[in-house]
């Protein structure tokens, strides 16, 4: 079993910068995969972002490209997702997801094995 849990979330005007953290624990496997999820109210859940075990891949969705950054820091199994610029439509629950392999070519739910409870992202214009 794998917990996760996400922190950082709040309040931020448009324009502004958010720093999401999400740390494991329990049996972590030695390759594992984190990715940030996000659901806006009456939305479907959207990937945002993933890195691979070593922090060398990452990959984003276009609408956080060139304005999230997500990295990792292994030894305190803690995933970080920067968030720059933000924009009201940035409005979400996020959620950090946990599987293990290779690579970060993950981009759907039910590639992920487990999940955190969420923090939640509010941008006001």
């Amino acid at each position: 079993q794998v917990h996760l849990i996400e922190s950082g979330g709040g309040l931020v005007q448009a324009g502004g910068s958010l720093r999401l953290s999400c740390v494991a624990s329990g049996r972590t496997h030695r390759n594992y995969v984190v990715a940030w999820f996000r659901q806006a109210p009456g939305k479907e859940r959207e990937f945002a972002a993933s890195i691979d075990w070593n922090g060398e891949s990452q990959f984003y969705s276009d609408s956080v490209k060139g304005r999230f950054t997500i990295s990792r820091d292994n030894d305190k199994n803690t995933v970080t997702l920067q968030m720059n610029s933000l924009k009201p439509e940035d409005t979400a629950i996020y959620y950090c997801a946990y599987r293990s392999g290779y690579g970060a070519k993950y981009f759907y739910q039910a590639e992920y094995t487990y999940w955190g409870q969420g923090t939640q992202v509010t941008v006001s214009s």
